[in-house]
Formats: C-alpha cells, sequence, structure tokens
C-alpha cells in the first residue's frame, strides 16, 4: 500500500503516518476502501464528560449527553465553548407574597354568651329563693354542696385512684347546712364531726389497700365544701340576713369581674404562673378596687347600722379570699391535671368551678359582719 492511500495530511486530532499511528477513525487499509473514501471518512467526534445541573439529576438524561452522535449526520450543535448547547431553563416564578397574618385578639378562653347566660339564670334562681323563702335558700346551698362533692369525689377517683366515699360525704354534707342553719355553728360543728366519722366507718366495708388516702380525701372534702357552705347557711339566720348574703355574693362576683376585666386588659405581670398562669398582679390590683368600691356601697346601703369605712376593710378582704380560694381550686385542678371539675354549667365549667370563690370567702364575710354589726 503506497501513501496515498492514507488521504489528506492530517489535521487537528488524527495521527499521521509519520506519528504514533493510524488515523483513528480512519478506515482501514484494504481493498474495500479506495483513497477518495478514506478522505470523506470522519472521526467520530468526541463530547467532553460536561455534568450539566449537578449530581441530582436523573441518570438517563446523564447518559445521554455522555455518548456521543451514533450517526455522521448526528452532529450536535455546540455553544461557545465547544461543549454541547443546552436549553436554557425558565427560572422557577418566585412564590406569591403571603399576606401577613392579622393580628389576633384576646380571646377570654370561654363562651362569654353562656357564661353570662348561665350567670344570670343563677342569680335569678338564687335571688328568688333568698327573698322568698329563706329555707328554700338553704335546699340550695345543700344541693350546690352535693353537687360539687360528687364532681371533686368523682375527679379524684378518674385521675388519682382516690375513693372518697360519697354516700356518707352527701349525707353529711347536706346536715351540715341545715345543722349551719338550725343550730349555727355549734351545730355545724357536730354535723362535721359526725360526716368524718361516717367516712371512717363507710370506707371500712372495702378491702384496707388505699384506705389512709381514701378516708383524708373524704375528711378534706367534707370540710374543703360543706363545712365552709355553712357559714352562708349562718349568715342566713340574722334578721337581714337575706341582704347579708346578697352582700357577701355581690362582692365576690365583683371581686372576681374586676380581677378578670383588669387583667384582660392591662394585666402583663403573672400573679401565681406555676399555679394559675392567668392570673396578673393588675387583675388582683382589680379585684381589690372593685370590691373595695362595692363593699363600701353595700355597707352603706344594704347592711343596717353598716357604714362605708367597714365596706373598704370587707371589700379587701372579700378580695383576698377569693383569689386565694381561686388559686387553691387551680393547684388542686392542676394536681388532677385538668381543667375544669366539671361540665354542668356552660361557659363556667362545674358547680366546683363557681364555689372556688365563694366556699373560703364565706367564713370571712359571716366573721366580719358579726363583729361590725352583731350576730342579730
Amino acid at each position: 500500500m503506497n501513501d496515498s492511500s492514507w488521504g489528506a495530511p492530517p489535521q487537528a486530532g488524527y495521527w499521521g503516518p509519520s506519528e504514533q499511528g493510524p488515523v483513528q477513525g480512519a478506515a482501514p487499509a484494504g481493498p474495500a476502501y479506495d483513497a477518495h473514501n478514506a478522505q470523506q471518512t470522519r472521526p467520530m467526534p468526541i463530547v467532553p464528560d460536561v455534568p450539566a445541573h449537578g449530581g441530582d439529576q436523573d441518570d438517563d438524561r446523564g447518559a445521554a449527553r455522555l455518548s456521543g452522535p451514533l450517526f455522521r449526520d448526528d452532529t450536535p450543535s455546540t455553544g461557545s465553548l465547544g461543549t454541547p448547547s443546552q436549553k436554557p431553563q425558565e427560572p422557577m416564578p418566585s412564590p406569591a407574597p403571603q399576606p401577613a397574618p392579622a393580628p389576633q385578639k384576646k380571646s377570654a378562653g370561654r363562651d362569654l354568651g353562656a357564661a353570662i347566660g348561665v350567670g344570670v339564670g343563677l342569680g335569678a334562681v338564687i335571688v328568688a329563693s333568698l327573698f322568698v323563702v329563706k329555707a328554700v335558700f338553704v335546699g340550695v346551698i345543700a344541693v350546690a354542696v352535693v353537687v360539687g362533692l360528687w364532681e371533686l369525689t368523682s375527679r379524684l377517683e378518674e385521675r388519682k385512684g382516690i375513693k372518697a366515699p360519697l354516700v356518707p360525704l352527701a349525707v353529711g354534707g347536706a346536715a351540715m347546712v341545715v345543722s349551719g342553719y338550725v343550730r349555727g355553728a355549734e351545730g355545724a360543728w357536730v354535723a362535721m364531726a359526725l360526716t368524718a366519722l361516717a367516712v371512717l366507718v363507710w370506707r371500712m366495708t372495702e378491702p384496707p389497700e388505699g384506705y389512709l388516702k381514701d378516708v383524708t380525701a373524704g375528711v378534706f372534702a367534707a370540710f374543703y365544701v360543706p363545712f365552709l357552705a355553712t357559714f352562708v347557711a349562718m349568715m342566713l339566720t340574722a334578721d337581714d340576713g337575706p341582704r347579708r348574703v346578697l352582700t357577701f355574693l355581690l362582692l365576690t362576683v365583683v371581686s372576681d369581674t374586676g380581677a378578670y376585666a383588669i387583667g384582660w386588659r392591662f394585666g402583663k405581670h403573672k400573679l401565681a404562673p406555676r399555679i394559675s398562669p392567668g392570673k396578673t398582679r393588675e387583675g388582683l390590683f382589680g379585684a381589690v378596687t372593685f370590691a373595695m368600691v362595692g363593699g363600701a356601697l353595700c355597707m352603706q346601703y344594704l347592711i343596717e347600722d353598716g357604714t362605708w369605712w367597714q365596706g373598704l376593710i370587707l371589700g379587701f378582704a372579700v378580695a383576698a379570699t377569693a383569689t386565694l380560694g381561686d388559686l387553691g381550686e387551680s393547684m388542686i385542678k392542676r394536681d388532677l391535671g385538668i381543667k375544669d371539675m366539671g361540665t354542668l354549667l356552660p361557659g363556667h365549667g362545674g358547680i366546683m368551678d363557681r364555689l372556688d370563690s365563694l366556699l373560703p370567702t364565706a367564713p370571712v364575710v359571716w366573721l366580719l359582719l358579726v363583729a361590725f354589726v352583731g350576730s342579730g
């Protein structure tokens, strides 16, 4: 074979006959190929291994980029750098700006409509029974005591497994209220002692496991609910008993209202965050202010022989005991891991959730009224 069989002089990308080997991609010498065909033969272009978009693309696209054209007319178009041109990707549209969230209003945490409706209904029942027949109001107290005991003992059993005997507590609690109204403080103490004894004996009918905690909870419930409520019945025995009870109820409600109104609007400093995170020092100030003003008005215009300055003292004491009573029940509910003691009163919770401020306030109001204007 002569030199003319190599065709045209070597170009870039070829190896000439004087170099290291035959032309890459040229047809081999032989009778099937002549010099003219050899000149028309081109090497297969080598496509550089250029990654396109990083390592997260599909493997199929990467394989297609690395392989060259299979036929001579499939020469890929190249860009300015000699690499296969790629269709520019359209930029992703930026997300539409989201509207700023509307500022949230403070929430009372309860259905205020239902709470107000229930409160007005209860107030109407209490006032009607209070000024029509005293004995009817005593019955209202007894019913509230029994329901409160049922709520408390039910939550104790559900959350702590403590089985305080309800039957002796309910019977003894109602008897305690009636005894306080009929026999005064002496009758209340006797009924309290008999109720505690009945709890001890009643619990003996069951296995001894848990006896101590059950009877302890029972005696606590007897003192906490019916015994403290007995002082309301004892207020009623005075000649102006209905007005004394009305003063007691009004001042407690006014104290709670002042605490809520001022605390909700201006409250920033927590009063007892570990017990009741919603209560603030500003709310306590509102409770004291409202209760003292209300006390001055009630003692001046509702209580016979009462004076306004006595009402200031009475209002301050009511605000203090009502707040402590609320915190005390909040402590119990936190220990039990519940929000409300019951669901009987829409917007309020249970009966015990309404008695929490009233129960510890009753003996304080009874005592101060006796000290200011006598027991008559």
